[in-house]
């Protein structure tokens, strides 16, 4: 029989649900059937998106405050999948001017929040005796260098990545799969916005170089995460997956 998303009836965690790729993650999951958890640390973002769409669960929480998450986390019920996607970009600031600060308030959310989501779903997971699926939202920035003044962030993302392959190695055997999906700029996110006003030309920039002349949009991150929490790609753990239109990948003269 070919394989099916079977989406349908799954618990699924989504982190940094209130705005942009995590609010569309919710959404599609919820038109699929699922029972989606969307953790934000902003509650209008989720009072508009759970007033949308009555299913979803609301649950606020910043992954910053590790103990706290951890709490909220192990009173829910055991997860099917787990989508890190709460993630934060530091003002923008050359290598050599970097304090400890910035440094430490990026990787305190995008990689360390994510890494004790992980560990707080998969723990109930495996006591639980269910396979499942995580999927860390990264970035192409941890693959090639794409511009300046974003250290603290791609230091982050690449440490996600990293913790993506040793989870998925460490994880394999009780039928956990984890996977990361790294997006280029994604066209309408806060984090988009931010980066574009500060460089008006990057957009134009980014389109001449990329194959499929275009940013990347939410949906082609949301199908992407959707594959990956589905039955469709029950053998597939331990990759990175470039999404932004062959840019990294491909030479424009």
């Amino acid at each position: 029989m070919a394989a099916q998303l079977n989406l349908l009836g799954k618990n699924i965690l989504v982190t940094g649900a209130g705005r942009g790729i995590g609010r569309a993650i919710s959404i599609t999951l919820s038109k699929q059937g699922s029972n989606v958890y969307a953790l934000s640390r902003t509650p209008s973002s989720l009072e508009s998106l759970v007033k949308e769409h009555k299913s979803i669960v609301p649950i606020v929480g910043d992954v910053n405050d590790w103990e706290d998450t951890k709490r909220k986390i192990e009173d829910l019920k055991v997860m099917d999948g787990l989508v890190n996607n709460a993630g934060i970009m530091n003002d923008f600031a050359p290598v050599h001017s970097l304090t400890r600060q910035q440094l430490c308030a990026v990787l305190e959310t995008n990689l360390l929040g994510a890494i004790n989501c992980t560990n707080v779903v998969t723990e109930k997971m495996i006591k639980e005796g269910k396979s499942g699926s995580i999927v860390n939202v990264s970035s192409n920035s941890t693959l090639s260098t794409v511009y300046g003044g974003i250290m603290p962030y791609v230091i982050s993302k690449a440490g996600l990545d990293a913790a993506t392959r040793q989870f998925a190695y460490e994880l394999g055997p009780h039928g956990i799969r984890v996977n990361s999906v790294n997006p280029g700029l994604v066209w309408g996110t806060d984090m988009t916005n931010a980066n574009l006003k500060s460089n008006p030309e990057l957009r134009e920039k980014i389109e001449y170089r990329t194959p499929m002349k275009k940013l990347v949009e939410l949906d082609d991150v949301t199908g992407t995460v959707i594959y990956f929490l589905s039955d469709l790609s029950s053998m597939v753990t331990a990759t990175a997956n470039i999404i932004d239109g062959g840019a990294l990948n491909c030479i424009i003269y």
